[in-house]
Order: C-alpha cells, then structure tokens, then sequence
C-alpha cells in the first residue's frame, strides 16, 4: 500500500511480548487513520464493558496518512482508550516529534495492553520493542522524565511520558511531550499509569512512500506558501490562541468564575497582548510553519519560569478560576505540565470547587482568585493528598458524591470538563459541546465564531447542519489524517488541499462525498461504543447524555453586554432532535439499524442487540 504501512504494532506490558499485524486495506481507506483508525481498533479490541484502568483496556497511538510528510502542520498523532473519566470513547491529539517518528516505525498505530509487574519505559527504536526498567522514572516530573531518556538514549528519541497525575490515575490525567505539549483530556495519563507505563521513547528508521511523491510535494510546497502569505499571518505569529482571550472578553463568552459569567474584570491582565510581552521564543510541530506554543518567562514573588501558553489553559487557569495577572496563571500551567495534568479539567475543577466553598456546600476555604491555594491544590490533585484526592476524580464525580445543590454548579458534559467558551448565549456551541465524540470539547465544532456572527438566540437547524459539518470536518477528516486544523481555521488555507494531498499521498481517490461518509462513520462507530460501554455497565443510553450543563440554563448571566442571557431548553431540545435525525440516529441518540448497516458498519449490531439495545 502506498501512504500507509498496512499494519499496527501490538504489546503485551504483561507478557513483554509484541508482534505485528496486518489491517486490511479496506479498513484504512474506510477509517483513513487516526482517530478513525482508533476508534476501530478500540472497537475490535477492547473487552465490551472493560474497566478503564483494567490491563485489559487498549491504549492507542495512531498516526494518520500524510503525517510527516512535508505539508502543513502535519506532525500530529491520537492517543485514545477507554476513558477512565467519562467511561466512553475518549482520544486526543499532540503534535510533537513523536508522531513523526511513530509514522518512521513503519506502523499506522501502536496497540498497547496488559500491565507491567514494575513501572516500565517502552523504548520503540527502528521496529524493535525494547522493555526498559522504569522504576528509576517512577515519580518524577514529566520534565526529569524527558531529560534524563534523552539523555541516556540520544537527543534524537522522541518522548511520551506521565507525570505523578498519571501514576496517582489521577482521572484527568494526561500525556505530555516537548516540555509542554499535552494530549489525552479524558484521562490518557491515567490509563499509562494503569499500566505501570512510564513513558514511551520512540526512533523510527522507515519512512513512508507515497502514491504520488512529485504531486504530494508540489502540493504541499503551495500550501506552505499560501500559509505564509495570509493576512492574518504575521499577527497569528505574534499572539497565536491568545487572541482568543480579547475575543472572549468582547463577545462575552470568556469563562469566569466557574462559567457563571462571559465577561472577566481582570482580562487584560491575561490577554494575548501581556503574553507578547513575557515571550521569550516559540514552539511549533514538525512541518509547521505558523507556531503557535508561546513560551513565557515569568516571575512572581514566589517563582518563576517558563511555560508554554495557549488561549484554552490561560481562560481555564485565569478567568474562571478568578485569577490573573498571566504570571502567576503562567505558573498554575507550568505546574499542571509537569505533573502531568489537563489544564482545561483542572481549572473546572478548581473553580468548581470555589464556587462550592463560596456557597458553603464545601467546608474548605477556597477563594477565587487565591494563587497560594491553587499552587497548593494543583500539588494535592497530582499527588491526591486532602481535598485533592476527592478532586482527581474531576467535577462530575465530586458533584455526585456531595449531591444535593453541588450538582446545579458542575459544568460538565458525559463526565468531560468543558473547555473555554461560555454558552449562556450560544446554543450552537452548547450543542457542538454536548455531541462532542469525547465529551465537552471544543476540538470538533468551533461553533461560537459563527455565531458571533449570524445570530447569539437564533436556535435553528442551519446551525445543526453547521455543527454536524465542523464536526465532519475537524473531528473526522483533520483527527484522521492526522494534521492540525489549524492552517484552515486560522490563517484560510483552502480546504481543497485535503482531498487533494490525501488522494496523493494514498492513490484512493478522496473528494469530499468520501470524506463526508467517512467522517460519518467515525462518528456512528464513536456513539456505537458509547452505547455499548453504557448497556454494558447496565445503563440505557438517552438523549440527557446530550445536554449541556444545567447552569447554562437555569443562571444567566449577571455582567457584561449579554447580561440577563441564558438557554431555552425548548429550543435547545428542537436543536438536539434535528441534529439525531440528521446523524441518522433514534430520537435517545442511538444510531438506527438502517444508519449503521448504510455506512459499514454492520458489525456492530448483533454486539449491540446482544446487550439489548433496541435498535429502530
């Protein structure tokens, strides 16, 4: 096959055993790679009904068919498995120097299971699986973790590693690499530390052969260069996401105090602007040419140092938990990197538990805004000591212990912490967060800016149509390729090119009714597995899995230009049955026999029907 290597490699921590296997080539023109690939594989692999953090719970490393090729922002690989925080399909992306070298192991994805009897570094170099003893490893920070690999087996190997969130399973634990990049919000971390799974060091000899090398090359050249002369170019360099923090602010949807607000009186404390003037360099992905990793210098009356920022951890981190100016946020996040831990959960989870205190449901003093108190829960989440340990187990867990009035406060969507956009004022993006494959996120269906545009209280079923299309677009074409999104949503990059540079770099012919289809049956196979872990933990999925957050609904907002906005449930339920019935799926948000058996995927259900899910 020309684009991808046909085949994925498959260890047994428990065994300390690996082999190749063969993926037929149907399944890869179907899936393209991926989080396609993923979820397939998790579907064929994973035990129905497995314990998150069992050994038997698969772990996930799958490039795409143009990652590492010389095209744009194409150094991207998907981590998934079973998430241990929301007991569904969960994955997320990273770019890095370790998906270039995964795709140089002449594999599609790496296939981890089982449990190592000692804590464990995976060495993967040039095709050969090597069990390294980890026990030197275990506890140490993600940064320590990275610089003593490389330093016993070269500056050349590319590093994945957990930090002590993922050996403590904290439940929004996650992956990191390069000092600073992070993948996996439900819980990637954890499931390694599951496994005893320290890191995994990668060197890859093979490099991938396209179908059409010239044309993949000839493409890819003219898209760097459109990049580059872009409009938007020069200031994209200058703040990256960050900008995004003067956006929020003005169209009243920045995060703040637990998402009870849109707008934040500290903003400019935080802004993209104040970040410029910390920037000590920038960091990009391999094949990048439009970085977006700001790293910062900073210093406060208590530390200082270097942290690489984005708009999501600064909104999550900042304005709603209260706090600013960006050196002591620079900090929290510099914090969150090492241990191991998802910045966007983490300031959910955090300013969760300020609003808790300040209502009194929590006896524990915590104030917004408090620098000293968040250093020293951040510190009790990774290692769970105190009020940490109860914490780690994220906002939905907390709210179901304490019940009662805690769970009108829990912003959450599937168990998933919600990402960095307010939705009081916003039903497309509420609904894009509820539908997303892997609970609240904003990865799949950036919906917010086109609502700024067209419409704030518009509940309507172009904007479904919308939702479903980003969702196709981001979620299902850019995570299966595995490129960034990014030179698209950005900087305008044509859309075009995608089909194009698949199509040259596989030999299938890609246009857009395929990716379409495709996408679509990532989708279904995704909500598939949803269903299934459900039914199979005894539950019977529904439509409720689909809401947004009660707050958004039932507290409008008290400040800014929107004041007094909140959710109607009527027209948000008129949103959510179009957008079922576009999927194709029953009106409790189950794929329908006559959409699962349309895309190929027929496989799923005599699996679903045998754990009595009633197919219409």
């Amino acid at each position: 096959m020309k684009g991808w290597f046909g085949k994925y490699l498959y260890i047994d921590l428990s065994s300390k055993s690996f082999k190749y296997v063969d993926i037929p080539g149907d399944v890869l023109v179907d899936y393209i790679g991926g989080r396609g690939l993923a979820a397939r594989l998790l579907w064929d692999l994973n035990p129905v009904g497995v314990n998150p953090l069992s050994p038997e719970n698969h772990l996930i490393l799958a490039v795409g068919p143009l990652t590492g090729f010389p095209l744009p922002s194409s150094g991207k690989m998907v981590l998934a498995s079973k998430s241990p925080i929301t007991g569904g399909y969960g994955d997320g992306n990273i770019g890095t120097r370790a998906a270039v070298e995964l795709r140089k192991m002449g594999v599609d994805a790496v296939v981890i299971k089982g449990k190592a009897t000692t804590p464990t570094v995976l060495h993967l170099d040039c095709g050969n699986v090597i069990f390294k003893d980890g026990r030197d490893y275990w506890g140490l920070t993600t940064v320590d973790t990275e610089e003593k690999l490389k330093k016993e087996l070269g500056k050349d190997v590319a590093v994945l590693s957990i930090g002590p969130a993922g050996e403590k399973l904290v439940k929004y634990a996650t992956v990191i690499s390069e000092f600073g990049r992070s993948a996996g919000r439900p819980g990637i971390g954890a499931v390694m530390g599951s496994k005893n799974l320290k890191a995994i060091a990668i060197h890859g000899c093979s490099e991938p052969e396209p179908a059409d090398r010239s044309e993949l090359l000839r493409l890819g050249a003219e898209a760097y260069r459109k990049v580059k002369e872009s409009p938007g170019y020069e200031f994209w360099c200058r703040q990256g996401t960050m900008a995004t923090i003067e956006w929020s602010q003005k169209n009243s949807c920045l995060p703040t105090y637990n998402f009870s607000e849109g707008v934040f009186e500290d903003w400019e404390g935080i802004d993209g602007y104040i970040m410029e003037s910390m920037k000590v360099r920038v960091k990009a992905c391999p094949n990048c040419n439009m970085p977006c990793g700001n790293v910062v210098k900073y210093v406060t009356s208590t530390d200082s140092g270097e942290a690489e920022l984005d708009y999501e951890n600064v909104a999550m981190l900042g304005s709603n938990i209260g706090l600013a100016p960006l050196n002591k946020v620079a900090h929290i996040n510099y914090l969150a990197d090492i241990y191991g831990i998802d910045t966007i959960s983490l300031g959910n989870v955090i300013g969760y538990a300020m609003e808790l205190s300040e209502k009194g449901i929590l006896s524990e003093k915590i104030e917004w805004g408090d620098y000293s108190k968040v250093k020293e829960l951040t510190r009790q989440i990774a290692y769970r000591e105190g009020i940490g340990d109860l914490l780690a187990e994220g906002v939905a867990a907390v709210s179901r212990k304490l019940g009662g009035d805690a769970l009108k406060y829990a912003v959450h969507v599937k168990g998933l912490e919600v990402s960095a956009y307010d939705c009081h004022a916003a039903p497309g993006m509420a609904l894009a967060y509820a539908t997303s494959p892997i609970g609240a996120h904003h990865k799949d269906a950036w919906m917010i800016a086109l609502e700024v545009r067209v419409g704030r209280f518009d509940y309507t079923k172009e904007k479904v149509e919308r939702v479903i299309w980003l969702q196709n677009i981001r979620g299902g074409m850019f995570e299966s390729l595995t490129t960034c999104r990014l030179p698209w949503v950005e900087v305008s990059l044509d859309l075009e090119y995608y089909p194009k540079l698949l199509t040259a770099a596989t030999g299938y012919t890609y246009n857009w009714d395929k990716i379409y289809e495709t996408a679509n049956r990532i989708y279904t196979l995704i909500r598939a597995f949803w269903v299934r872990e459900y039914a199979a933990a005894g539950l019977k999925w529904s439509y409720q899995q689909d809401l947004p957050p009660a707050k958004w609904f039932t507290q409008p907002l008290s400040k800014g230009p929107l004041k007094g906005s909140k959710l109607d449930a009527d027209g948000y339920m008129r949103m959510l049955r179009w957008y079922y019935e576009l999927r194709g799926w029953d009106e409790d948000g189950v794929p329908r026999r006559s959409t699962l058996e349309r895309l190929g995927l027929s496989y799923t259900i005599p699996v679903l029907e045998k754990l009595g899910v009633k197919l219409s």
